[in-house]
């Protein structure tokens, strides 16, 4: 899996009449998380972009469990937990304080630029990816006759 967090300031625009974080928001803060999660990974959107590569969202879905209102500093978790076929699949928390406040998720699919037509995902994203999912995935422990620990495949 592979995991990022952000933080986000709430900022007065973004609170409804009843003081608290517009329920359509919380979208614009997945996209900052999913969009800060490639950068990290070396795979800024632009670079996406550049390809001739687009991401549009087919699916986007959103539970509140407790409001974020003005000014708070919210934690947005986004992870991808497998890697992407035609389709990729990122999930995430909203945090305040660690007190979950939000989860949800988006499905994106890799379509060309000039027709939206569905592609697969560029070679480069895919090994960066893949390289990303094995370093956060820890190797089980195990133990051999003489009692010493070693991670799976490693003497």
């Amino acid at each position: 899996m592979i995991r990022h967090e952000t933080r986000v300031r709430v900022r007065y625009p973004d609170t409804d009449q009843m003081g608290v974080v517009y329920h359509a928001r919380y979208l614009e803060y997945f996209e900052t998380g999913r969009t800060e999660l490639l950068r990290d990974l070396g795979l800024p959107y632009a670079s996406i972009e550049a390809r001739g590569v687009l991401l549009p969202v087919l699916e986007a879905h959103v539970v509140m469990r407790r409001p974020a209102r003005y000014d708070d500093l919210l934690t947005v978790v986004s992870m991808l937990r497998e890697l992407p076929t035609a389709r990729m699949s990122i999930d995430y928390e909203v945090m305040r304080d660690g007190e979950l406040l939000v989860t949800g998720s988006t499905v994106h699919a890799f379509t060309t630029a000039d027709g939206m037509r569905p592609v697969r995902p560029p070679r480069e994203l895919m090994e960066v990816m893949r390289g990303a999912m094995e370093a956060s995935d820890p190797q089980p422990a195990t133990i051999d006759a003489a009692g010493v620990t070693a991670a799976a495949g490693r003497p």
